[in-house]
């Protein structure tokens, strides 16, 4: 995949932007709802937010420590995503509404967790944080600046593909939280 990095940013922003919409709406249900599962094996709508919160947890401060050791500004005005950074973020990506089920690793597993409107307060903070970790990709190079990934530290994508895969995960479980909206 190749895009302009612009027009790549302003997705992902235009995305995280959904996402804070769907956490604010989210805060309005009561209690009772957001802790309603209509399977046990199923997340709750704070789980699902949960699950984003230990994502979040990794990648915001890898990308912004990325970001931080960048010295060099950007000429290049395309990103070229990698083999796997692309097959990632594909996998995690929402295909008209339909979302792949996937096992989650343990660490990353909310189930059962006790959780409270804190979980979506963290979210939306989280959610800010990366705009603006977006908006200070616009100055570097994301084919050429590299990031590890949560499941082991000797694998790095580059940055365009770890942003790709997080919001695209972040889209897919908002779908999911949505599905267990009982009104």
């Amino acid at each position: 995949m190749q895009i302009r990095q612009d027009l790549l940013i302003d997705e992902l922003l235009a995305l995280t932007e959904k996402a804070i919409e769907s956490a604010n709406t989210f805060k309005k249900l009561p209690l009772r709802e957001l802790n309603f599962k209509k399977t046990s094996e199923e997340w709750s709508i704070l789980e699902c937010i949960e699950h984003l919160n230990l994502y979040g947890d990794f990648y915001l401060p890898e990308i912004e420590n990325q970001l931080l050791k960048s010295t060099t500004k950007s000429n290049n005005l395309i990103f070229k995503s990698g083999i796997l950074g692309n097959y990632f973020a594909n996998l995690m990506k929402a295909n008209n509404g339909k979302i792949t089920k996937m096992k989650s690793p343990k660490d990353k597993n909310p189930s059962n967790s006790e959780l409270s409107i804190l979980t979506i307060e963290r979210f939306i903070k989280q959610l800010e944080k990366l705009k603006s970790l977006l908006q200070q990709s616009r100055t570097v190079d994301l084919t050429k600046l590299k990031a590890a990934i949560s499941l082991t530290k000797f694998i790095k994508l580059r940055l365009g593909d770890t942003f790709r895969f997080l919001i695209y995960h972040i889209e897919r479980h908002i779908l999911q939280a949505q599905r267990n909206m009982t009104s």
